[in-house]
């Protein structure tokens, strides 16, 4: 597969599946797209571009105090088939981690809703209409800390 991927995508795309727990996580947290129009009422994980001259871990941790106000500690990444990550498009690569964070989140204007998504239940999340690029990841996801 990694054989078709550039060997560099433009754009670097931070995201986070945000677990209710460190130890014994039963969901984890998805928010629903307000823009663009395109991609309006689909799930995604939360996150966004990673900005010039910082980490993909700083980046991650920004985006979701804009995004959802709250603070992240991140744990483990769930690795990609790029070093990249997983493809978004021809020009965007995602970084995807587990997190945890202590914080309400808060519905931005970058989203319709929140959702914690339960982990004991594959059906359920995989029901959800996810943005395309990132039902990869949350098969990754649920294969790696299902229940």
């Amino acid at each position: 597969m990694a054989s078709h991927l550039p060997a560099r995508f433009r754009t670097q795309v931070v995201g986070v599946a945000l677990l209710d727990d460190t130890r014994h996580p039963t969901a984890f947290l998805t928010a629903q797209r307000a823009y663009p129009e395109d991609l309006r009422g689909l799930w995604e994980f939360p996150g966004g571009k990673q900005e010039p001259g910082e980490s993909a871990e700083d980046g991650l941790m920004r985006e979701c105090a804009e995004e959802l106000s709250v603070r992240v500690e991140l744990l483990d990444e769930i690795a990609g088939p790029h070093a990249q990550g997983w493809p978004l498009s021809e020009k965007a690569a995602m970084r995807v981690w587990t997190g945890t964070t202590a914080d309400a989140p808060v519905v931005g204007a970058d989203h319709l809703a929140v959702r914690w998504v339960p982990l004991d239940d594959p059906d359920t999340a995989l029901a959800l209409p996810w943005i395309p690029a990132d039902l990869p990841i949350v098969h990754a996801l649920l294969e790696r800390i299902a229940p």
